[in-house]
């Protein structure tokens, strides 16, 4: 733990590079390099010195949580003398567009499945919650795609309340990402996990409904521990328009992907058009809606300008 830690008052404990690697120090890295590039999201620089520093001590932080859920559901059935329903121990990722969350999110889901008793770990990511491009379109929130606004919160919100209750099969919709809209008639079933993990932009937003009254319920209600990946805004904007490079040049070039208008730019073109994206729409929505809500988090993933997570604050209990 830094020095600094010590000595401000601060809800987290701030942990360098090198103290958070030695709290996993002698375990054993249950991935290799292959597994890692199909996790890892396009543009996001990773190798497994980076996993084995960052991601498997925070993964086993996480499964001495579930672990300690475990043994208080059965402390309280036992105290209650009758058995309640073990439910899955729900983990939020958030944090910006292009900051890396998926690959984040991809690896604790790898990583929580290798722990001992081999626990079925899910992955939803909200995308399938926003509302269908032709909903945001006659409300005119097409250009507001992943703000609060943008998704179906009343949807998720019961998805997650059915998903803590215990219910066998929970269904959530289906998002892609080359139609850029929602599938028509295809869920993901969420049939009782051990361990759920959800990513989604705005998971720890707590704003009121749009009549101005607080909503009875937050998404984070339902949440067991929950993540932030941060950097500087600056970083991700440029971590941005390097995706949106990459992909013009790969996602973009297939005729039926809904962004196959950009997939002709110059480089420049591109530059500038990714630019302006960023600045109409990812930027404001992670100033407003998203950076707010960092300080919810029970664990914050600092990054570094080349993607390297630089240190690691986790709140205190």
């Amino acid at each position: 733990m830094s020095a600094g830690a010590r000595s401000s008052i601060s809800p987290y404990a701030v942990f360098d590079r090198a103290s958070w690697r030695a709290l996993a120090a002698g375990s054993r890295l249950p991935l290799d390099e292959g597994e890692l590039r199909e996790l890892a999201t396009l543009g996001d620089r990773i190798d497994l010195d980076e996993v084995a520093t960052v991601y498997l001590p925070l993964a086993e932080l996480l499964d001495l949580h579930v672990a300690a859920s475990r043994r208080l559901w059965a402390a309280q059935s036992e105290f209650l003398g009758h058995d309640t329903a073990k439910v899955p121990f729900v983990i939020a990722v958030a944090g910006s567009v292009a900051v890396g969350k998926s690959t984040t999110s991809r690896l604790l889901q790898r990583l929580l499945a290798a722990a001992p008793g081999s626990p079925r770990v899910d992955l939803v990511t909200t995308d399938g919650f926003l509302l269908p491009n032709a909903v945001l379109e006659e409300r005119g929130l097409l250009g507001r795609k992943g703000f609060p606004e943008s998704y179906d919160r009343r949807a998720l919100l019961r998805f997650l309340a059915a998903v803590k209750s215990g219910r066998e099969k929970v269904y959530a919709p289906v998002y892609d990402h080359q139609s850029y809209d929602i599938v028509p008639g295809a869920h993901q079933a969420v049939d009782g996990p051990d361990i759920l993990v959800l990513e989604g932009l705005n998971v720890l937003q707590a704003g009121g409904r749009t009549d101005g009254t607080a909503p009875d319920l937050f998404l984070s209600d339902f949440f067991d521990f929950s993540v932030y990946v941060d950097a500087a805004e600056a970083d991700i904007r440029r971590w941005y328009v390097e995706r949106f490079l990459a992909l013009r040049r790969t996602a973009f070039q297939d005729a039926g992907a809904y962004f196959h208008r950009f997939a002709d730019l110059t480089d420049e073109q591109a530059r500038e058009t990714a630019l302006g994206i960023w600045a109409a729409v990812n930027g404001p929505n992670l100033r407003r809606n998203i950076a707010p809500t960092r300080s919810r988090a029970r664990l914050v993933l600092q990054k570094s300008a080349d993607h390297s997570v630089r240190r690691v604050l986790l709140r205190k209990l």
